[in-house]
């Protein structure tokens, strides 16, 4: 009967059919239910509707709401974006609150929803993030939770650049330990404990958030190695099978392939307070977050960094006195951070620990702790979350700023011209049938940077087709942005250029009107955070009837399969290239071995060509690399991909996979990413693959 209730619900779901079975028929009766207030925020006012469950009947709450008429909930724009889940600002009962939308796809994503909303519901502590309402029932399943103005601790250091005293130090450390005190009083490991899942409300308290990942401790005794199945991936971009939580906030067990324990809760706070007291990312030497992947990989890859910390016991920079850092809390930090689990405190001693050292700091300093912070009237302006949180450059929209600018770029283009209009002696020439498809996926990273642009037919002529990819770095704008405006310049200035001209003009004014952009957004105070400089490598292939010409800036790739073999239509541009390193360095740009490779600047980028990245400019230029060639009977398609792709498939292992798979270009860009991310690839993959000649229905199907 179980069974047959979670298809029921999933074919719901899928299909956005509701049934009103008679047993989830609610009553007419209705209550109005104001939670008790553990905040000095008024309460949200909902209704509790008899019976209150959630579709399959298996979660059930006596104050929160499992389902709620669509009327009384409204969802806006886009807080945070993760690889199960987005959150969104939203209004409920008239009140702003932060709505989780998981992704719902798969019964296993029924489930581990369910499994997640049963967990909230037996909740109820002021140091965890509030649930106020879930809607549990096809097809919009969300969770709705107290709005925090703040947003988390990790934006709140590394993108304000928060430096907290250390009497506020001090109250986040205790409040968050107490929450975990209770979590594991209850049986429950949170399992993914880290400043991004802290959520600070207007007062700067903390509320831990996120618990896609928290088990309870007895479920966990039956998990080993040999039949871990991953219940869902993490929010910080690590996840291999029996491994779960964020990589640098991960206990040394737990790299070494054991399982979690509230020991290795008391690992990941230690490492989160410890950034909270020296506002630097861990194992990087920045406060600035957006740079941090970056530095990850140029000091460590992944296994490097995992074997530092569980064979040669690497943790963070620790927290020094000279700081202002009372010796005791330092002691208490090494100690949570041991790499045996038993010498590890609870935080039962923790929270008693961080007592005493509070009593401390307060006699020694002669001051008075309140219960509210220090800092609070900063925060005043934002006065109960109806005020708009502060702006930061993720929260710019920046497929909008390159739709506007392509509109801007339209209107003053002249509709009567006809780009390369074709010669009379061309026509004779041959003529490709092009078919093409797409397919982008996150991979194993937290966040997607890679857009990509499908063109056919531009400027309504039937034989000029454009596509583009764009793999960002140091955030998604550049990528996101260019995605829209480098197509505007290239219809624009397919009136008055060559084709070459056309692609170099459009990378180079892409290029000047993203730095722009950046510019003006800072003059207005729209982005916050300083020393900013978001980037992306692009590859862009224009088939202009019979002639194929592609322009690359950077590490995306371009083949064509020609006479069934690889013809590299780029070149990677990256400091490893003895002629791109020598053009950087006489443009006065320092370029220096650094631990594999060789590579630019403070920002340690391995590209030397991009759009963006202003503080390496003009050494790491937009000017792309054109190469041309004449496409004929031999050519059979092209493929475009940006470097997830190509980090570990060869060009001649794209053409093994494409002759061996259906021949729908769709079909086969999928293919090829789903191979790249099975055989190890960490970063975004975007595929774009374009066929040449007429397929046939032998070959579609075989």
């Amino acid at each position: 009967m179980e069974n047959e209730n979670r298809k029921r619900e999933f074919h719901a779901a899928i299909c956005h059919w509701l049934p009103a079975p008679p047993s989830l028929l609610p009553f007419l009766k209705a209550r109005s239910f104001e939670r008790e207030k553990k905040s000095s925020r008024p309460a949200i006012m909902v209704v509790v509707v008899d019976p209150n469950t959630c579709f399959r009947g298996c979660c059930t709450s006596d104050t929160i709401p499992l389902h709620l008429p669509s009327s009384s909930y409204s969802v806006h724009s886009p807080i945070a974006k993760g690889s199960e889940s987005t959150v969104f600002d939203a209004t409920l009962d008239g009140r702003r609150v932060a709505a989780k939308k998981p992704i719902v796809s798969t019964s296993d994503d029924l489930d581990k929803f369910h499994r997640e909303l049963q967990l909230l519901c037996s909740l109820d502590h002021p140091g965890l993030a509030r649930l106020v309402a879930a809607h549990a029932r096809p097809p919009n399943y969300m969770f709705f939770f107290e709005f925090y103005e703040s947003r988390n601790l990790a934006e709140k250091l590394h993108l304000e650049e928060w430096t907290p005293s250390i009497q506020e130090s001090l109250v986040v450390a205790l409040e968050l330990a107490k929450a975990l005190k209770y979590l594991h009083k209850l049986g429950i490991v949170h399992r993914d404990v880290k400043p991004a899942n802290i959520l600070l409300d207007r007062k700067l308290h903390p509320h831990l958030a996120d618990f896609g990942l928290a088990m309870y401790k007895q479920d966990l005794k039956d998990i080993s190695v040999e039949n871990w199945k991953p219940s869902g991936k993490p929010t910080g971009g690590f996840h291999k099978k029996n491994m779960v939580g964020t990589l640098i906030y991960m206990a040394p067990e737990i790299l070494n392939k054991g399982v979690h324990t509230e020991k290795s809760d008391v690992y990941s706070f230690a490492i989160s307070i410890n950034e909270l007291l020296t506002g630097v990312v861990p194992y990087t030497d920045l406060r600035a977050e957006a740079q941090a992947h970056t530095v990850l990989e140029m000091s460590y890859t992944e296994q490097q960094l995992t074997a530092a910390i569980t064979s040669q016991g690497l943790r963070p920079v620790l927290v020094q006195p000279e700081a202002g850092v009372p010796p005791a809390l330092v002691s208490l930090l090494q100690k949570c951070w041991a790499p045996n689990p038993s010498e590890r405190p609870s935080f039962e001693k923790i929270v008693d620990d961080l007592q005493e050292i509070m009593r401390d700091v307060v006699k020694t300093q002669n001051i008075e702790i309140h219960d509210e912070l220090s800092s609070v009237n900063t925060f005043n302006q934002y006065q109960d979350g109806i005020r708009d949180i502060p702006s930061f450059q993720e929260n710019l929209n920046w497929v909008s700023q390159g739709e506007q600018l392509a509109k801007e770029i339209s209107n003053i283009e002249s509709s009567n011209l006809r780009p390369w209009t074709t010669p009379q002696n061309d026509l004779l020439h041959y003529q490709p049938t092009l078919s093409w498809g797409s397919f982008a996926t996150c991979g194993r990273r937290e966040t997607m940077e890679d857009t990509h642009f499908l063109l056919p037919q531009m400027c309504n002529e039937k034989d000029v087709h454009a596509f583009g990819i764009f793999d960002g770095h140091r955030g998604a704008a550049a990528a996101e942005f260019s995605a829209h405006a480098l197509p505007g310049f290239l219809q624009k200035l397919s009136h008055t250029s060559s084709p070459s001209e056309a692609l170099t003009g459009a990378f180079i004014r892409t290029d000047i009107a993203f730095r722009n952009e950046l510019v003006l957004h800072y003059n207005s105070k729209r982005i916050l955070q300083k020393d900013w400089h978001p980037g992306c490598t692009a590859v862009a292939a224009l088939i202009l009837r019979d002639k194929l010409f592609v322009a690359n800036a950077g590490d995306c790739r371009t083949i064509l399969c020609r006479s069934g073999h690889p013809f590299p239509m780029t070149k990677d541009h990256v400091a490893s290239c003895p002629d791109e390193r020598a053009r950087v360095i006489k443009e006065g740009m320092e370029v220096r071995w650094q631990v594999d490779t060789w590579r630019v600047g403070l920002a340690a980028l391995q590209v030397t060509r991009s759009i963006g990245d202003d503080d390496l400019k003009p050494a790491v230029t937009a000017e792309p690399e054109i190469t041309e060639t004449s496409l004929s009977p031999d050519d059979e398609f092209l493929v475009m991909a940006s470097d997830g792709l190509w980090d570990v498939l060869s060009n001649e292992d794209v053409i093994s996979i494409i002759k061996d798979t259906v021949k729908e270009p769709a079909m086969c860009s999928k293919r090829l990413a789903t191979e790249a991310a099975e055989r190890g690839s960490k970063d975004n993959i975007t595929v774009i693959v374009v066929f040449l000649r007429p397929v046939s229905t032998a070959e579609r199907i075989y």
